[in-house]
C-alpha cells in the first residue's frame, strides 16, 4: 500500500499523558493510518523525524481569532508554534451571531472594527471559515456580550426577559449550527451588569446540546472565589460543563492565592465538569481598563485609537510626558489596550502545573505591539516550563495542549496520534524548542518547530509556512459532558 505521508523514526509523544516511544507515522487521506516499525512501506513523501518529537497538533483554546482567521487565513502566529486548531469566542465576545448598531463595543473592538463583523447568524460565521479554508482548523463559541450588544440598548444594566428570551434564541440556533457552547465576559463593564439569572436562564439552552460554558470570570482579583463559585453555580444549572477561562491571581493584592483557588476548582471537580485554561506568562493583555490603572506593577500601553504612536509604551511614562496623573493618562488614550504585568510567577506555575488546567495562548491579532504569547505561548510551554524549569514532563506538556484540550471540547479523532484519528501534528526538537517573541519584541516565529501537518497536509516546515491550507470547521460534536467523566 502507497501512503501518502510517512513519518520515520519519531519519537511519538501521542497527547494521552504517557511518555513517548519510538515509532514511524503513516497518513492516507487525512488521516493518521498506522504506527509502529513501517520499515516496509512506501509513501508519496517521506520524512526523517531523526528521534525528535512528533506530537499532536496543539490545540489554543482560549483565542480572539475570530476574525483574522478569515481576514488573514495562513494565521502564522499559531501556526508557527505547531497550533493546528483554534477555539474562537472567547470572553463573551464573539464574531457572531452579531448585529453592530454602530463600533464594536469595548471588548468586541478586540476582534477588530466594525467592518469585521459580518456575519448575523453563527451559520453564516461557519460558511465564510469554510468558504476561506483557513490554514488552521476552527472551532468556536458564542459570545454573551455578542449576544447582549445585540439586543440591549443599554449594556449597562441587566438584560429584560424579552431581551433574554431573543438572546436564547440566537445562541439556540448557533448550538443547532454547531457552536461548542456559551462564553461570557463578565469582567468587562459591557457584561458587569449582567445579572447571575441572566446568565443562568440563557445557560438552559446548552443543556439539550450537552454544550460548554466557558468564562472570564466576573472578577480575577480580590472577589476571585466569589466569581468562580457564581461559574460553578451556572453550570450546576445548566448540567454544562464550566471552563474558567485564563485562571489567574490578578492583581498585587491577590499574589500567592493560587493554593485557594485551584482547592475550589478541585472541589468543584468532585461534583460536577470543571476545568480551566492557562496562558504560562506572569503579564496579561486586554483592553485599557480604567479599573486596573495602577502603579502598583508596570502597565504597557499596546494600542490607542487617538494616539496610535505609543503603542509599546509603558504608561507611567506617558502619563510622565504629558505631566498627567496615570489616570488622566489612561483616559486620553482611549479607546486602547495595554498589558498588565500583575501578576506572581509562582501562582503562574501552580495553575499552569494543576491536571485540571490546559493551555490557552489568549493571543490578541489585532494589537500592533501583541502580548508575545500570541507567537509563544506553545513554545514557551514546552521549552521554558517543561524543559528549562522542570514544571512537569514533556508528555504532561503536550497533553495539556493536545489531549486533554480534545477531550474537553468534544474535538473527535483529534488530540492524540491513533490509527484513525485525523493527521494533525506537530514535529519539534525537544533540546531547541522556545519562545523566541518576547515583551520588547513580540512579533518571532518560534524555534525548534520542525514541520505541521492539519489534516493530513503538510503546512509548515522549517521555519516557513508552505501557503497549504487545509483547515476546517469544527462543529461540536455530541455531548460534552461525557469528556469530563
Amino acid at each position: 500500500m502507497l501512503y501518502d505521508t510517512l513519518i520515520r523514526n519519531a519519537l511519538v509523544i501521542d497527547g494521552s499523558n504517557v511518555p513517548g516511544y519510538p515509532a514511524d507515522v503513516a497518513i492516507r487521506n487525512g488521516r493518521i493510518e498506522r504506527i509502529g516499525d513501517l520499515h516496509d512501506a512506501t509513501a508519496s513523501e517521506t520524512f526523517d523525524a531523526a528521534g525528535r518529537v512528533l506530537a499532536p497538533g496543539f490545540i489554543d483554546v482560549h483565542t480572539h481569532d475570530d476574525t483574522v482567521v478569515i481576514r488573514q487565513p495562513q494565521m502564522l502566529p499559531k501556526l508557527s508554534q505547531g497550533v493546528t486548531t483554534v477555539i474562537v469566542g472567547n470572553c463573551g465576545i464573539s464574531a457572531s451571531p452579531v448585529t453592530l448598531q454602530g463600533n464594536p463595543p469595548d471588548p468586541m473592538n478586540l476582534l477588530g472594527s466594525a467592518a469585521a463583523f459580518v456575519y448575523p447568524r453563527f451559520s453564516d460565521y461557519r460558511e465564510a471559515v469554510e468558504a476561506v479554508r483557513p490554514t488552521l482548523n476552527v472551532a468556536a463559541l458564542v459570545g454573551h456580550t455578542a449576544l447582549r450588544s445585540n439586543h440591549l440598548d443599554d449594556l449597562y444594566r441587566t438584560a429584560t426577559p424579552s431581551e433574554i428570551s431573543a438572546m436564547r434564541t440566537q445562541l439556540r440556533e448557533s448550538l443547532e449550527a454547531g457552536a461548542l457552547g456559551l462564553s461570557t465576559g463578565l469582567a468587562y463593564a459591557s457584561a458587569f451588569s449582567a445579572a447571575t439569572d441572566e446568565v443562568m436562564q440563557l445557560s438552559e439552552e446548552l443543556t439539550a446540546f450537552g454544550a460548554v460554558y466557558t468564562t472570564h470570570l466576573r472578577s480575577e482579583f480580590e472577589p476571585v472565589l466569589e466569581a468562580m463559585a457564581e461559574a460553578f453555580h451556572i453550570g450546576r444549572h445548566a448540567t454544562s460543563p464550566v471552563i474558567i477561562s485564563h485562571l489567574k491571581c490578578a492583581g498585587v493584592g491577590n499574589w500567592g492565592r493560587s493554593p485557594q483557588l485551584l482547592a475550589s476548582l478541585e472541589a468543584a471537580a468532585k461534583n460536577q465538569a470543571v476545568g480551566c485554561d492557562c496562558y504560562p506568562y506572569a503579564a496579561s493583555s486586554s483592553t485599557l481598563d480604567l479599573k486596573q490603572v495602577t502603579d502598583a506593577h508596570r502597565i504597557t500601553i499596546t494600542w490607542s485609537t487617538p494616539h496610535p504612536d505609543v503603542s509599546g509604551r509603558d504608561l507611567i511614562d506617558i502619563a510622565a510626558e504629558w505631566n498627567l496623573p496615570l489616570l488622566d493618562a489612561a483616559r486620553r488614550l482611549q479607546p486602547a489596550g495595554a498589558v498588565y504585568y500583575g501578576m506572581d510567577e509562582n501562582d503562574v506555575r501552580r495553575i499552569l502545573a494543576h491536571p485540571l488546567t490546559m493551555v490557552g495562548s489568549d493571543g490578541l491579532p489585532e494589537d500592533p505591539f501583541p502580548h508575545p504569547r500570541l507567537w509563544g505561548a506553545f513554545p514557551r510551554v514546552l521549552g521554558h516550563f517543561s524543559r528549562d524549569v522542570g514544571l512537569f514532563a514533556l508528555h504532561t506538556a503536550v497533553h495539556k495542549m493536545t489531549g486533554l484540550s480534545a477531550a474537553r471540547f468534544g474535538l473527535h479523532d483529534r488530540g492524540e496520534i491513533r490509527p484513525g484519528n485525523w493527521a494533525d501534528l506537530v514535529l519539534f526538537d525537544p533540546a531547541t524548542v522556545r519562545d523566541v517573541a518576547d515583551f520588547s519584541d513580540p512579533q518571532q516565529p518560534a524555534q525548534g518547530i520542525e514541520g505541521v501537518w492539519i489534516n493530513g497536509v503538510l503546512s509548515y516546515r522549517d521555519g516557513q509556512a508552505n501557503g497549504q491550507r487545509a483547515g476546517r470547521f469544527l462543529a461540536r460534536q455530541g455531548d460534552l459532558r461525557d469528556n469530563f467523566r
